[in-house]
């Protein structure tokens, strides 16, 4: 992590070198549009797990933790906010690509994927694409 000074020396918009921010994720610098939130819908899509149990764990860890630091330091706060956001997204981005190259892998080989195999990768993208979606 950046020592204090660095983080007040920096545009609040701008991590530390070396770390991931969301708009790094988005492949953009800066905001272009406003983004509305979704309308709520009444059914609350299915919840299979994002991140195996101890990575889950581990994740919330540091989100206590920077969330407890936000009344001495709020802007560090924030900031480390975006950086555990972002790290999380492409830690599920990386998830969703290994998912996708193993079964690539299979088809290429000529191997027969099971259909619950499949069905198990399409409940992963429902579940994550119905969270995305949800209020």
């Amino acid at each position: 992590m950046a020592d204090e000074s660095d983080v007040r020396d920096r545009p609040a918009d701008r991590p530390a070198e070396g770390e991931l921010s969301t708009a790094d994720l988005a492949g953009r610098t800066e905001r272009n549009e406003e983004i509305q939130p979704a309308p709520a819908k009444d059914a609350a899509p299915e919840r299979t797990p994002l991140f195996p149990e101890e990575e889950a764990r581990e994740l919330r860890g540091r989100w206590d933790s920077l969330q407890a630091g936000f009344v001495d330091e709020p802007r560090r706060a924030v900031e480390e906010a975006d950086t555990l956001v972002a790290t999380a997204m492409k830690r599920l981005a990386e998830q969703f690509a290994d998912e996708r190259s193993n079964l690539e892998g299979q088809w290429d080989r000529g191997d027969d994927v099971s259909t619950e195999d499949l069905r198990i990768a399409m409940q992963r993208y429902r579940s994550f694409f119905g969270r995305l979606l949800s209020a």
